[in-house]
């Protein structure tokens, strides 16, 4: 008859008291690590929910911007636009004015009376305005 060899059912180290604080030792370390990963995954969740947030609220400032641009720009372009029909009409009545002037200076020399002629302003304001605008690059990096 053959003899049986009885392993034992668990592994020697079990047994052993020599392996029991070994054990001890791994299955703390072992816990302490999946807390360790399991606080790390949090934190790195965190973070993404963090910088989620941060690009979300990032987009609708720059949204925000965009909009107030577009809306200075548009006034800006509906103001030059006045400005220019104001200083038009400004030329076109200080030319009548030198017309009407040239009409006072020959109706005084033909009728030998003294007329008087008002002057044409030197005013800065019919000289047109120049003003530095810099180049609309927005959403463009340089």
């Amino acid at each position: 008859m053959a003899a049986s060899v009885q392993r034992p059912a668990s592994s020697g180290s079990e047994s052993d008291p020599r392996y029991a604080n070994i054990d001890e030792r791994k299955r703390k370390r072992m816990l302490s690590n999946r807390e360790s990963a399991r606080r790390s995954r949090m934190k790195k969740r965190k973070l993404m929910e963090d910088l989620c947030n941060e690009v979300s609220l990032l987009q609708k400032e720059n949204s925000r911007l965009s909009k107030e641009i577009n809306a200075s720009t548009q006034n800006y372009i509906e103001m030059e636009s006045a400005n220019n029909l104001l200083r038009a009409e400004a030329m076109g009545l200080t030319e009548r004015l030198r017309s009407l002037n040239s009409v006072l200076h020959i109706v005084e020399e033909v009728n030998g009376y003294a007329v008087e002629i008002p002057e044409i302003p030197d005013d800065p304001l019919f000289k047109p305005l120049v003003v530095a605008v810099p180049e609309a690059n927005y959403g463009v990096s340089q």
